[in-house]
């Protein structure tokens, strides 16, 4: 068994995460390796870009198969963060559809085109946490936190949605069930706020 495994499948924004990780005194392990992956404590799953072509590469590597094997029937806690929140939905409709991880219910889709606003959305916005969140304890319920996307995870009726956003209509920001817990936004960009939000994971 290892610790804390940070998921690389090339399409990661893993220096921004390693760093901050480092920054609150834990060094992860950053590892391609499904046998790694499917052994670890904990799980952290950055990502950025194509939902199609990231959930390729992990069926592809066999990580896929290893998350699965860690989150689903091991029981171990991940962090999705942006991608890697999209990921573990059930589908994913960017570049022609696909299936997702499916820890969490429901599709990814593209943001609504709303006059004034540009997609993706790119910068600090305010988000809204449940009170019983354990991602943002000691955080209150109003959060200004880092967001880079083009697609979300829609407000439709799922147990899990511990932080809303607005942005041409409500979006799931944060999610938390059970072991699993994601961001849409990124915690290692939004400063102060971001690193509580990680130490509460690591805690949790």
């Amino acid at each position: 068994m290892t610790g804390l495994v940070v998921v690389d499948y090339g399409m990661g924004n893993l220096h921004s995460v390693l760093s901050a990780l480092r920054y609150l005194g834990v060094e992860p392990l950053l590892s391609s390796d499904p046998d790694t992956v499917a052994g670890a404590d904990a799980l952290l799953l950055p990502g950025v870009g194509s939902f199609r072509k990231a959930m390729e590469r992990l069926n592809e590597t066999g990580l896929a198969d290893a998350l699965n094997e860690a989150v689903m029937i091991r029981q171990r806690k991940i962090l999705g963060i942006c991608l890697g929140q999209q990921l573990m939905a059930e589908y994913g409709e960017e570049d022609g559809g696909q299936a997702g991880l499916g820890f969490v219910p429901g599709p990814v889709t593209r943001l609504p085109t709303v006059r004034g606003l540009k997609v993706p959305h790119v910068g600090f916005n305010t988000v809204r946490f449940e009170s019983d969140s354990r991602l943002a304890a000691g955080l209150g319920e109003t959060v200004d936190v880092y967001f880079v996307h083009s697609y979300r995870l829609g407000v439709e009726e799922r147990p899990g949605m511990a932080a809303l956003c607005n942005y041409g209509g409500d979006f799931v920001a944060a999610y938390e069930h059970e072991n699993v817990f994601a961001t849409q936004f990124h915690p290692e960009k939004s400063q102060t706020n971001g690193l509580r939000l990680l130490s509460n994971f690591l805690a949790a």
